[in-house]
């Protein structure tokens, strides 16, 4: 029986992918590369930002060493956190407080597990912070999903074995870490019925049969 919901924070929980977007653009556009897109963009979901890094730089033609490309993520960053100033609870997805509110009067507990180091301020400034039991995040891991990694800092986190908890993800390599996990998942989101999830719906705003989901 699943005890604990696990869920991915961009593009599960909040929307900031407009402020990755234009952070990365940004940085691209500094280095002298134009043609960084949408596109590109989209291939940066649910990867590490080193990996996301290497997509921009795939778009130019100079080598960087590795303190180089460290210190393009930590730019790439601190735009990033420039526009999350502007974050308020618009950015929250529909259902989703909802959502969490009818599972937390089932008794169960809510955790995050999101790879991104920002997720705390992100949760902080959405309003999200109350609604979650335990944060697992990029200040906690060393590896990136598809890496169980951050999950299973989320399950210890909640006291709970791998196997009582479900991931709500979005992208392929989320769902990929959930079973590596040991875990069931939920994949939500444009590409739901594409990344091979224990089950589907198209979002937290769906006609979700929570009750099937949970008796596992």
């Amino acid at each position: 029986m699943i005890k604990g919901i696990i869920f991915d924070l961009d593009g599960v929980l909040v929307s900031t992918d407009e402020l990755h977007y234009e952070a990365w653009k940004q940085l691209a556009e500094e280095l002298g590369i134009t043609s960084f897109t949408k596109e590109d963009n989209e291939k940066q979901r649910g990867v590490s930002r080193m990996e996301s890094l290497e997509i921009v730089l795939n778009k130019g033609d100079k080598v960087y060493s590795e303190e180089e490309k460290e210190a393009l993520a930590e730019r790439k960053n601190d735009c990033y956190k420039e526009l999350l100033e502007t974050l308020d609870d618009s950015a929250v997805l529909s259902g989703v407080k909802e959502a969490i509110s009818y599972l937390k009067e089932k008794g169960l507990l809510i955790g995050v597990g999101s790879v991104s180091k920002n997720t705390p301020v992100i949760l902080q400034k959405t309003g999200l912070e109350s609604y979650i039991d335990k944060v697992s995040c990029g200040l906690d891991i060393t590896n990136s999903k598809p890496d169980p990694e951050v999950f299973l800092v989320a399950a210890k986190k909640l006291e709970l074995e791998p196997e009582e908890c479900l991931v709500v993800e979005d992208s392929e390599a989320g769902i990929v870490a959930a079973k590596a996990a040991g875990m069931k998942s939920l994949g939500v989101g444009p590409y739901y019925k594409s990344l091979g999830a224990t089950y589907e719906a198209t979002g937290l705003d769906a006609d979700i049969d929570w009750e099937s989901i949970l008796e596992g």
